[in-house]
């Protein structure tokens, strides 16, 4: 009898083992031939190849798992970056790209009536007038375009949509939004180990880039970044889990349900307190008005207006916490008003850019300001001037016009969110449409005072709340899922 029958059942015969050792010795040389030619960097893309085909397939098998993907690449595909030398941050576009494919080659599978409403217009004309700022006079690079038209146009034109037909039902909202909150805990957590453990080597090697330095180092003290960009997206993506967790917490749940998000939700305003990102105060303090306003519930509304009139008092008329950093930096946005020394650098330097733009009604061109400005077109007006608010930057990139818009557009979407979310009858439905509703109305202020709308993972978040409360119609008539 041969030795392959004579193996107990399930085993591997010693031929498939000879086989599997002798690709696995192939593959190491193969790799070691690669990382000496082509560096780490080459390696590492060697070896995911293997789980970037299992994660390809599941993509195809199932789109959803692409929104999926795309969700957890938007949190730590630039903080992955210190760590790594490759270029993390666009795992976003390959996952969108991905899905997207994966959509197109069954077209048949979808429902294409979801995409017939204003908030698939809204996202279209925007990505038309970015494409037209290609041939904007002013535009200096073609590369600057590519690489910030991204956040600015070219995620939202692709999410949109894509949420649109992939988010068939309640479950698979439910799903986005407990990756979201779990994510945000996460990230917490990482931050305040940041606070109280300290930063790594390459955590201190990214802080010790002068223009890091200079502005998560204040007076001793550490503006936490977590793994995300910098500490100022950290903070409004604090605020915003925050405030849609606690939202979630006062509606219908499970008790053990509520604990869970009422510590989410409060794990989500200490990060925005140690993000020490003042502007980012606006998330909670915005979105929990517009809350408390929709509730329908007239006790709420008076408890919650009371609220955040104490904490409002709070800040500006006493100096409760006065001895805690991270308080007294936050209280200084209140008592300081226009008299603050950063905001009145910005109305300067709107000033300056006012004047730039009285003959510039398209702008300088996509990418010609901020980070982009400085790596393609350094020393030029827009490159060197600072660009802290994302309407700002719409403002010197996109003109008059495109600012104009940018708002109209912003606007549109979220009046036809609201007219959508009021309509909504079941209780547990509208409870985390209000959540999205707020939160998108927090954001949208918080933008004023940094660019948040258009970083990761804040910008794949509004595409999710967008494309939910534009489906409320059709989530609401669909049988009602209990809490779990």
């Amino acid at each position: 009898m041969s030795p392959v029958l004579d193996l107990p059942s399930g085993s591997v015969s010693w031929s498939a083992r000879l086989v599997r050792g002798a690709a696995t010795v192939v593959l190491a040389v193969v790799l070691g031939l690669v990382v000496a030619k082509g560096g780490v960097v080459a390696g590492l893309a060697l070896v995911a190849l293997a789980p970037a085909f299992f994660v390809a397939r599941a993509v195809f098998l199932d789109p959803r798992w692409g929104l999926v993907a795309t969700l957890v690449a938007a949190f730590v595909g630039v903080g992955v970056t210190r760590y790594v030398p490759a270029p993390t941050g666009l795992l976003v576009d390959a996952f969108l790209a991905l899905t997207l494919l994966a959509v197109i080659v069954r077209p048949r599978a979808w429902d294409w009536d979801r995409l017939k409403n204003g908030a698939v217009w809204a996202v279209s004309i925007w990505m038309a007038y970015n494409l037209f700022q290609i041939v904007n006079p002013e535009a200096r690079s073609l590369a600057a375009w590519f690489y910030a038209v991204r956040g600015v146009a070219l995620y939202p034109v692709l999410a949109v949509p894509l949420c649109l037909l992939l988010l068939r039902d309640r479950r698979d909202l439910d799903r986005l939004l407990g990756l979201w909150l779990a994510w945000s805990v996460v990230g917490a957590l990482w931050g305040i180990k940041q606070k109280v453990v300290g930063l790594d080597g390459s955590e201190q090697a990214w802080l010790n880039v002068p223009g890091n330095l200079s502005t998560h180092l204040l007076f001793g003290k550490l503006r936490v970044f977590s793994f995300y960009s910098d500490s100022g997206q950290f903070g409004a993506a604090m605020g915003h889990a925050g405030l849609v967790a606690i939202i979630l917490a006062l509606g219908p749940a499970s008790r053990g349900r509520k604990v869970l998000l009422w510590i989410a939700g409060l794990l989500g305003l200490y990060g925005l307190l140690i993000s020490g990102t003042r502007g980012a105060m606006a998330v909670p303090m915005i979105g929990f008005f517009v809350y408390f306003l929709l509730s329908g519930n007239w006790r709420l509304l008076v408890v919650g207006m009371a609220a955040l009139l104490l904490v409002y008092g709070a800040l500006r008329f006493t100096s409760v916490g006065s001895g805690i950093y991270e308080v007294q930096r936050m209280r200084t946005a209140i008592v300081e008003g226009s008299d603050n020394a950063s905001l009145q650098v910005r109305l300067e330097n709107q000033k300056k850019l006012k004047t730039y733009l009285a003959s510039r009604p398209f702008g300088g061109g996509v990418g010609s300001g901020g980070y982009w400005g400085q790596r393609f077109s350094p020393g030029t007006f827009l490159a060197e001037l600072a660009l802290d608010s994302w309407y700002v930057k719409i403002w010197a990139e996109q003109g008059p016009v495109g600012l104009w818009l940018y708002l109209i557009g912003l606007a549109s979407l979220l009046g036809g969110a609201l007219r959508r979310l009021l309509r909504v009858r079941d209780a547990a439905l509208k409870q985390r449409l209000l959540a999205l509703f707020a939160g998108l109305c927090g954001i949208a202020v918080a933008s004023y005072g940094n660019q948040v709308l258009g970083q990761m993972p804040t910008g794949i978040l509004v595409a999710v709340s967008v494309a939910a409360l534009y489906l409320a119609p059709r989530l609401d008539a669909q049988a009602a899922v209990p809490p779990e």
